[in-house]
């Protein structure tokens, strides 16, 4: 039989343990912040029926799906993302508590390309909030953001939020009827922060834009540049919206939902309004939000998401509107990795416990049950006669920091000798000592 070449397809990656050990401890720090908040954990079929997850993101998202049809000749597309399955949940069990709260750890599928931090295989890690209206639950996401950033160590951090009924009061005021036209506006003010102003207003133009709407359109995005705080900001859009009465409405949310993060503990050092924020999903109604890393411009939102008030109607004849946001693991995880914040330690075991010889196997035996038995990850060396030197050069590509030698002296005395690699310092522990010390607290007299 020929030999199989061993690879991978383009965009997807194998995630070997030096990355599994600080992803799994990120989710679980991220999972604790969800749980803190009173979520709930979900799941959801990875796949479902194209019917349900085609027609809410809009044309663009859905050029990524992938979209086939299985051994049934059923119509069926891998998720683009975590939203819709929910949605399809609420409307499908009807006795869920209002407001249902929940959270959903998941990979996701987009057939786009590959880049900095972007691949098309990733996990999201979700928070929703359905069944109430209130914008308490928009300031709740908010202050979810700044409680995942913080217990991840993200520095300099952003948290940028706006309202999509802005662009109400900003179509009304730049006089445009064209539905598609205001979508095109809305596309390429999205990409305000990628590509600059200049370029905004040149595709704005080549699309057909008016002088005078786009003139509006510039002023627009001239209160996302302009140096003000953030309750200054909200009254800048108020003014500039006008009589409009959808655009006041979303000054208004913008400045309740910012006063009510400020009550939840979120600083206003790392919250931004701003007016540029769009979400290029078809089915944000209200607060959008995204989240950048100071130290990483040009890389990309982080965490993300808004109100989708219309999205769970599309399953049901109930109105039920819903707030959610979402970490982008893979994204956050490259970001955290460039910028050396992530967590340390590569390995999982905290303690290698090597085997002096075969007649010590048992003491070394009972050395890791009792660790364990503590709390303690520790690693038992399974090759009884190999070489110390073999075991230390195992641990130390491992990543493991400290091991534990014992020889017969040792046994005998009850004790164990702890080596730490890194500093080759050695000391010599009492067995009943031994879960104390390495959890950094002094040994009993």
């Amino acid at each position: 039989m020929a030999r199989i070449e061993p690879r991978i397809l383009k965009g997807f990656r194998d995630y070997l343990p030096e990355v599994m050990v600080p992803r799994v401890r990120l989710l679980r720090a991220i999972t604790a912040v969800f749980e803190r908040f009173g979520f709930e954990p979900l799941d959801t079929p990875c796949i479902e029926y194209a019917e349900i997850l085609l027609g809410k993101l809009g044309p663009e998202a859905e050029k990524l799906f992938y979209r086939f049809r299985d051994n049934g000749d059923r119509d069926v597309a891998l998720r683009y993302e975590l939203t819709i399955s929910l949605a399809r949940v609420v409307a499908q069990y009807r006795d869920l508590p209002r407001p249902f709260k929940r959270y959903q750890l998941g990979p996701v599928w987009r057939a786009e390309s590959p880049a900095r931090g972007r691949f098309r295989e990733f996990w999201q890690c979700d928070v929703d909030i359905v069944g109430t209206p209130s914008l308490h639950a928009d300031a709740e996401c908010i202050a979810i953001d700044h409680a995942v950033m913080t217990a991840v160590g993200a520095p300099d951090y952003r948290i940028r939020f706006n309202n999509r009924k802005l662009f109400r009061g900003l179509q009304a005021r730049a006089g445009i009827t064209d539905a598609r036209q205001m979508e095109a506006v809305m596309r390429a003010v999205d990409k305000f922060d990628k590509i600059g102003a200049d370029a905004v207003r040149k595709e704005l133009a080549d699309g057909g834009l008016g002088q005078a709407p786009l003139a509006t359109v510039m002023d627009f995005l001239a209160l996302a540049a302009a140096p003000m705080s953030n309750t200054d900001r909200i009254a800048a859009a108020r003014e500039f919206a006008g009589g409009d009465q959808v655009g006041a409405r979303g000054c208004d949310e913008l400045r309740q939902v910012h006063e009510t993060a400020l009550a939840l503990g979120v600083p206003d050092s790392v919250m931004r309004v701003d007016t540029t924020i769009v979400r290029g999903l078809d089915y944000y109604t209200g607060t959008v939000f995204e989240t950048f890393l100071g130290d990483l411009p040009g890389f990309g939102s982080v965490m993300s998401g808004g109100r989708y008030d219309g999205l769970i109607g599309l399953f049901t004849d109930e109105d039920i509107p819903a707030v959610g946001i979402s970490v982008g693991i893979d994204r956050l995880i490259a970001a955290l990795e460039e910028l050396n914040r992530l967590p340390p330690g590569r390995a999982s075991a905290g303690v290698l416990v090597t085997v002096f010889d075969q007649a010590g196997a048992a003491y070394a035996a009972r050395v890791a049950t009792l660790l364990r038995g503590a709390g303690i990850n520790a690693e038992l060396w399974l090759e009884p006669g190999a070489k110390l030197q073999k075991q230390l050069k195992y641990a130390e590509r491992k990543g493991i920091q400290r091991v534990i030698v014992a020889g017969p002296a040792e046994a005998e005395a009850g004790t164990v000798n702890l080596k730490t690699l890194a500093t080759r310092e050695q000391v010599t522990v009492r067995l009943d000592d031994l879960a104390r010390v390495l959890a950094g607290q002094a040994p009993t007299t």
